[in-house]
């Protein structure tokens, strides 16, 4: 669990709130459906629309990470590398076939069968990095869809103030339809600038680095796995990739 996530959030909330009760308003003031429905409705309907259903689904699944993300450890990683490189010096890379089955991370996995195939260096390196790029751009572009709601729920914010004053200008005879008009007016402005900056670029940044982070860790596996290809004394190998544990 990240708990900076959840505290972030909460401080995020607290200040909206407790901003508001300072100046004398109410937390009922904030409410408004018609406002939530516009601003809500409107970005949900145009990420559908821009996005297909295999990004917006990976979204999803990535949404999660903000509070749960995945468990990366590059320590762990390393001393994975140095135990697979004297399982080579001793038996030969046919001795990693067990290793590989048992392997559970399909990245991981495939670089240690390139092994076992007796692949040369470069072709390993050139295979894994390939799918690296494919895997970390498919990450990226998920990540995207909380960009693209941080641009349009303020923009969208602008569309309900002005639907909320349409509606105040066709009942200004009438001063009961003025509050609500209004309030729709503001609120939603409020919605969509503070959903985009609080929570929308937020998450989408966040998500970026853990996707960055998981490409890195990749990277240490390439270089692990071409090392052990190349022959290399599992002491130089790990002494090389405790530079990404140190960066």
């Amino acid at each position: 669990m990240d708990i900076l996530s959840i505290v972030g959030v909460i401080i995020a909330f607290v200040a909206i709130i407790g901003g508001n009760l300072i100046e004398g308003g109410e937390v009922s003031a904030l409410l408004n459906l018609p406002a939530a429905l516009i601003v809500l409705g409107g970005t949900v309907g145009a990420i559908i629309l821009q996005h297909s259903g295999a990004v917006l689904k990976r979204s999803l699944i990535q949404f999660g990470w903000v509070f749960l993300p995945p468990y990366i450890n590059f320590q762990a990683g390393i001393e994975k590398i140095v135990g697979w490189s004297m399982v080579a010096r001793k038996e030969g890379l046919l001795g990693l076939e067990e290793v590989a089955e048992n392997e559970m991370d399909p990245f991981s996995q495939k670089g240690l069968q390139l092994l076992v195939d007796g692949a040369e260096p470069e072709s390993i390196r050139n295979v894994m990095e390939l799918e690296l790029g494919s895997r970390e751009q498919r990450e990226l572009n998920s990540t995207k869809v909380y960009e693209a709601m941080g641009g349009y729920a303020p923009t969208l914010g602008i569309l309900g103030a002005v639907l909320g004053l349409i509606q105040v200008m066709r009942h200004l005879e009438d001063p009961s339809m003025l509050g609500p008009g209004i309030a729709t007016a503001f609120v939603a402005t409020i919605y969509g600038v503070a959903l985009a900056n609080l929570f929308y670029f937020p998450i989408a940044n966040k998500l970026k680095g853990i996707v960055h982070e998981q490409s890195l860790f990749r990277e240490m596996m390439i270089e692990g796995v071409v090392a052990i290809a190349e022959g290399e004394n599992p002491k130089a190998i790990e002494l090389k990739l405790k530079g990404f544990v140190d960066s």
